[in-house]
């Protein structure tokens, strides 16, 4: 089992490098999916509102998946390709102070308008 989880993690790895922008689509949908059919089951909900979820996993693959890239790029050339730990501690804080709230705004402006209507 451990050599298949390997295997996938290199696959995976290796699109990321190939085809970064595609696979955080994927990447952001799937996981989006994943999020939204736990909390449905914690919640209670007996039958999977399949609405719902095609509706978050649109909003992950269409906005969370391309914004994570672009913004990740931007954060790397403000730093200039720097990569030590106060580098990377400085890149997760302004990420928290700056697209953090606003994705989380835009998301429950989204989940309002359109999930719930």
């Amino acid at each position: 089992m451990g050599s298949v989880a390997k295997k996938g993690l290199q696959q995976y790895l290796s699109q990321l490098q190939e085809h970064p922008l595609r696979t955080k689509i994927i990447t952001a949908g799937a996981l989006s999916a994943i999020s939204d059919v736990t909390a449905q089951k914690l919640s209670g909900i007996q039958k999977l509102q399949l609405k719902r979820l095609i509706l978050k996993v649109l909003f992950g693959a269409a906005y969370l998946g391309p914004f994570g890239h672009f913004f990740h790029i931007l954060l790397d050339k403000l730093f200039k390709g720097k990569k030590d730990t106060k580098t990377v501690a400085k890149k997760v804080v302004l990420e928290q102070l700056t697209s953090s709230p606003w994705n989380n705004f835009l998301f429950m402006i989204y989940y309002g308008l359109v999930i719930e209507g």
